[in-house]
This record gives structure tokens, C-alpha cells and sequence, in this order.
């Protein structure tokens, strides 16, 4: 029993610590300090939307949107200023805006008709898929202003401008869950929303809120991977939704609702991008690593599956 309580509370450390051993012997150039500090910057813009993510999956929900709203979001926000020639901080503005508008829509959407999460983000997926075809016409937009291009390739000081977005965001995701209401109704409806409803708490409003948050961050997250590609692609954003599930998993939020924190996800997300690293410097082909994390959600979600039922036994 101990030895189970110990890896449920520190598991997920672990696996990290075991994971950065191994690559370290396996390959010199893993430990140096410049590549612990490109994983970070790596991992920036996943963390972001996992936090995001979080809100969502605390709530009892879940966004297979995230990675169509990445390339969605920086191809509109690219045209705004290489087409049409709008400031660029009110483009990324309003860029940030229309994505908080999607995830607002995706919350208002499974909240007024009970449609599956899973069903209705993945058809926002692809419509969205298919307006970031149709404007950039398939092809990268290029044509980004210095300005621009400081969110995701400066530096304030030695540290990178989106590792410091990253921890800003960090520290007010925790605030949220850990020192508001707000926090405390994502982790009541996804407990039960039935019960929070007779509670008082406006689930409907509650659960569109968390798919707003989600929205706005993966805004935020879109500027970001824009800037740090210098062009605004309609492909950017393939597949990830799949990595930030797996960090948001991995790092013990519950895909039953109701169960996790900003911390454990972040640790998810560095789990991840030391995986990714770490196989690239070890030249594992792209299409083994897409297999490798493939079985690390399938096993994330096993064990969150599991843990769960346990739970359930254990308070019957």
C-alpha cells in the first residue's frame, strides 16, 4: 500500500527523473544546459494550452479543437497584417479574441445541447481545418514584422519571452483552480454536475467558461508558435491536440472530470517534451516517436482509468 501511495503522489516525478537519466547516457549532448533551456521554450506552447486544457478536462470536458484553433488562429492573425496591413498588436488582439470566441462557442454549444465534448470539439476541428485552408489557400503566409517575431524568438534578459509568458500563465492557472470560486465549481461540475446544479452553481455558464479559457490561452499559444515559425500555417497545429491530452493526463488530470492540477500537468508537458527531445537526439524516426506517444497516452489514460475505479470501490 505505501509503495502504491508513493507512486501515485510521485510517479509522474519519477518517470521524468527516469527519463532524463536515460537520454543523458544515451546521449552527451542531452545534458547541457542550452538544451534543457530549448526543451522549455520547446515546451511553452503545449504547456499553455494544456493549462487550458485542464480547465476543460477538471470540468468534466474535453477540446479536440486546440491544435486546428493553433494553425487556425496564426494564419488569420499572419493575414491581418501581411494582407491588410493592421497593427500588429491589434491582430494578434483580435486573433487572441476570435479564439476565445471558438472556445466560447464550443462551451455554449455542449452546455445548452448535451452533445458529447469529444463529438462536438472534433467537428469545430474541422471546420476549422478547413478555414485555415481556405484562407491561406494551403500554403505557409509569410511576411512577419520584428515586433512580432520578439514573442516567440526574444529574450528578456537570458530567458526566452515565451518560456516567461509560460510561468506567468502557470502562476494564474494555479491562482484559478487553487483560490477562487471559479476553481472550486470547474472541480464540483466535473465531480457531478448534477449535484452542483442542485448546489446553486450554474453549470452551463461554469462549463463555457472553462472552454473559454481554454480558447483564449490556445490564442494565446497560436501568436506564439506564429512568431516562433515566422509564418502562419495551416498545418502548424496537426495533431497536437493529442500531446496536450497526453500532458494534461500524464500529469494527473482526470479525463473523468473533477481530478487534477496546473503543477502535475506542467510536469506532463515536460515529460513530453523530454521525450520528443530526447528521441530526436538519438535520431528515432518521426514516425516511431508518433508510435512511442501514442502508447504513452493509451498507457496515461489506462492508469488514470484504473485509479479512478479504485477510488470508486474504495468510497463504496
Amino acid at each position: 500500500m505505501k509503495l502504491n501511495s508513493i507512486f501515485r503522489k510521485y510517479g509522474i516525478i519519477i518517470v521524468l527523473t527516469v527519463l532524463i537519466v536515460a537520454f543523458g547516457i544515451g546521449n552527451k549532448l542531452f545534458f547541457t544546459v542550452s538544451n534543457f533551456i530549448n526543451i522549455i521554450r520547446q515546451i511553452s506552447i503545449l504547456g499553455i494550452i494544456t493549462i487550458g486544457m485542464s480547465f476543460v478536462l477538471i470540468s468534466g470536458g474535453i477540446d479536440l479543437s486546440v491544435g486546428s484553433q493553433l494553425s487556425f488562429i496564426g494564419v488569420v492573425t499572419a493575414t491581418m497584417f501581411t494582407k491588410y496591413d493592421i497593427n500588429p498588436l491589434l491582430a494578434c488582439s483580435i486573433g487572441i479574441l476570435i479564439a476565445t470566441l471558438v472556445g466560447t462557442m464550443n462551451g455554449v454549444f455542449i452546455a445548452n445541447t448535451k452533445v458529447p465534448p469529444l463529438i462536438a470539439t472534433l467537428a469545430m476541428q474541422q471546420i476549422l481545418l478547413g478555414l485555415g485552408y481556405i484562407i491561406s489557400k494551403g500554403k505557409p503566409i509569410y511576411g512577419l514584422t520584428q515586433s512580432v517575431k520578439f514573442i516567440g524568438q526574444g529574450h528578456i534578459g537570458p530567458i526566452p519571452t515565451p518560456i516567461i509568458i509560460l510561468i506567468i500563465f502557470i502562476v494564474i492557472g494555479s491562482f484559478v483552480l487553487n483560490k477562487t470560486y471559479l476553481g472550486r465549481y470547474f472541480y464540483a461540475i466535473g465531480s457531478n454536475d448534477e449535484v452542483a446544479r442542485l448546489s446553486g452553481i450554474n453549470v452551463k455558464l461554469v462549463r463555457t467558461l472553462a472552454y473559454a479559457m481554454c480558447g483564449f490561452l490556445s490564442g494565446i499559444a497560436a501568436i506564439i508558435m506564429m512568431s516562433r515559425i515566422n509564418s502562419g500555417s495551416p498545418t502548424v497545429g496537426s495533431g497536437f491536440e493529442m500531446d496536450v491530452l497526453t500532458a494534461a493526463v500524464l500529469g494527473g488530470v482526470s479525463v473523468s472530470g473533477g481530478e487534477g492540477k496546473i503543477f502535475g500537468a506542467m510536469v506532463g508537458a515536460l515529460i513530453i517534451g523530454v521525450l520528443s527531445n530526447g528521441l530526436i537526439i538519438m535520431n528515432v524516426s518521426e514516425y516511431y516517436q508518433m508510435v512511442i506517444k501514442g502508447l504513452v497516452l493509451a498507457c496515461a489514460i489506462a492508469f488514470d482509468s484504473v485509479n479512478n475505479k479504485k477510488m470508486q470501490s474504495n468510497a463504496l
